[in-house]
């Protein structure tokens, strides 16, 4: 049995959910695919896969074989790549993951401004508002803001960002600045339903101010855009509104009781020995990054 091919069977498998799915995908004819995973879990004594009529579900030791077979075939990959010279090259497919509004904002110009310059690269780009699982869904590189776990990812910080109280100069002239937080309690606020620090707004030394907003969105674009039509305050990151607070249309108050400032990395799995692909873009986007002035006052 060939247990790289095998391995790409079974992993292929697993990520389409189907054996005929997998043969498509490989190439190869679905009973050769069914043969070769066969294979595998007969010579490993275990059933990796529960099979029905209609779907093709992992087992629980059939996961972690598949996060090992998958680490075993990017090594692979990784050493054919070398020795082809692709090491060297940029060439192939990339996957980078982004939250959707930093993705959409700052790291669709750095792809496209990449595939530019590397036009033997493809680039499969996920924004999405969560953390991705690097070996799971298959990432090559992220851009993450907040403070990361200790882990084996090779991250460079690239810049930060802060949380800002903003509304426009009209609001501000009809009711007034906030000199400290509690005044808040007297303004009209403006609430995000996206995460933990939209629930109370705290401030420096875990200061809490509670407020009954009286209008809430689930997009950051839409709580910036009724601040910026004079309706009230929000509470946004720095990066969010570093354009609208450049042109004047927003005004920042309350900085000086701002919580610590929140880092941002690129981040990568492929240790020292990543292909070229990768090294290029993470070289490129930190570059960019760094050059930002709304990440790097």
């Amino acid at each position: 049995m060939d247990k790289i091919r095998a391995f790409e069977a079974f992993v292929a498998v697993v990520e389409t959910q189907g054996f005929a799915s997998a043969a498509r995908q490989l190439q190869v004819s679905a009973p050769s695919v069914t043969r070769m995973v066969g294979e595998l879990e007969a010579g490993l004594g275990v059933m990796l896969l529960q099979r029905t009529t209609r779907v093709v579900t992992v087992t629980d030791i059939g996961q972690h074989y598949y996060e090992d077979a998958k680490d075993i075939l990017a090594k692979v990959q990784a050493c054919d790549d070398a020795a082809r010279g692709a090491h060297s090259d940029p060439a192939g497919m990339l996957r980078v993951t982004a939250s959707s509004m930093f993705g959409h904002i700052y790291i669709a110009p750095i792809i496209t401004q990449y595939l530019d310059r590397y036009e033997n690269v493809s680039i499969d780009a996920l924004f999405l508002d969560r953390v991705v699982n690097f070996r799971e869904e298959g990432i090559d590189v992220s851009i993450r803001i907040g403070n990361l776990p200790d882990s084996t990812l090779m991250a460079t910080r690239v810049g930060h960002v802060k949380l800002m109280v903003c509304g426009s100069p009209a609001y501000f002239d009809k009711h007034g600045i906030p000199k400290q937080p509690d005044d808040l309690k007297s303004h009209k606020t403006i609430g995000l339903t996206l995460g933990s620090f939209q629930a109370g707004w705290k401030f420096a030394n875990e200061r809490a101010v509670k407020l009954d907003h009286k209008l809430s969105f689930n997009t950051v674009s839409s709580g910036i855009e009724a601040a910026k039509s004079d309706w009230g305050l929000v509470r946004v990151l720095s990066y969010q509104v570093g354009q609208a607070i450049e042109d004047g249309a927003l005004i920042s108050v309350l900085d000086a009781y701002q919580p610590a400032i929140i880092p941002i990395h690129v981040i990568h799995g492929h240790g020292g020995r990543a292909p070229a692909k990768v090294r290029t873009f993470v070289d490129f986007a930190v570059e960019t990054l760094r050059a930002n002035p709304f990440i790097n006052p």
